[in-house]
């Protein structure tokens, strides 16, 4: 069976300050997203399909896309504006991000963020569970806590709570500093470190469109259009009970890294130079 990876690459990423989708963190100028989708197409990935804002298209090809594109077969999707009021800049999130992505994808498909790096054991789990995926069987890959927070500010994280090996439920929890303090469950608390967390790495089948079509007409109606975000995390949480999907996951025991600040940069390349040596991408 054919699978895609969608990545999500429509981000505004104002606490970076530019286009952190396409910063180059090796010296020869590679991003997080030529590991990402190396590591896709090792596992077995067939397709690549990346969301987009349209201001940033042609800077995205220039910088990046066309390094992407010789790797795996790739469609561009922009991710609809036409709904926000005039005092919204960013977009409606990552639940909107992938229901843009409805008419370009044609099989089970795997969601990254574009500027984590997940390594490539990830990729791996996720694409074998699609070969053989049904209706509303999902799956994720978690990570610990303690092995996702910047020591340069505060991160959102989906904060989740597994039974035999299967989500139960996940909360967006903001504002965790690199200890894991924050308001969680409307109190102040430390997170232990090895609390597992959603990093937006889910394995999807395609009957998720019809969810998100559906949940995408109720926020239209009842959100606050000028500020609420419709998420991913949240929409699959609900849908558990909702809509009765299961969601498989993945422990990933691997440190991930990511761009959230300009200062996050130094680490991540520090991390890559380490990564590269151990000889696994052959670029």
């Amino acid at each position: 069976m054919n699978t895609t990876l969608v990545v999500m690459a429509a981000g505004m990423g104002s606490r970076f300050g530019g286009l952190k989708q396409a910063t180059a963190i090796t010296d020869d100028g590679k991003g997080i997203l030529d590991f990402s989708i190396y590591d896709a197409k090792e596992a077995g990935f067939d397709n690549l399909v990346i969301i987009l804002r349209k201001d940033i298209v042609d800077e995205f090809d220039k910088r990046i896309g066309q390094r992407l594109k010789s790797m795996l077969p790739t469609t561009y999707v922009i991710q609809d504006t036409s709904n926000m009021p005039s005092n919204r800049t960013k977009p409606f999130g990552t639940g909107h991000a992938i229901l843009c992505a409805k008419d370009a994808v044609k099989s089970p498909f795997c969601v990254i963020n574009a500027d984590d790096y997940y390594g490539n054991h990830a990729f791996f789990e996720i694409e074998k569970y699609l070969e053989q995926v049904k209706e509303k069987q999902y799956s994720m890959v978690t990570y610990e806590l303690g092995k996702t927070l910047s020591k340069n500010g505060t991160v959102t994280r989906g904060v989740c709570s597994l039974e035999n090996g299967y989500l139960k439920t996940i909360e967006e929890v903001s504002k965790i500093d690199s200890e894991g303090n924050c308001i969680y469950k409307g109190k102040e608390q430390k997170l232990d470190g090895k609390t597992p967390v959603s990093m937006n790495l889910w394995g999807l089948s395609l009957d998720i469109f019809n969810i998100l079509e559906k949940e995408w007409n109720e926020f239209l109606n009842k959100a606050d259009l000028t500020k609420d975000e419709f998420l991913i995390p949240t929409i699959i949480g609900d849908s558990i009970n909702k809509y009765g999907v299961s969601v498989k996951a993945f422990s990933n025991k691997d440190k991930w890294y990511g761009i959230t600040y300009k200062e996050d940069l130094d680490e991540v390349k520090d991390a890559i130079k380490n990564i590269l040596k151990e000889d696994i991408y052959k670029f």
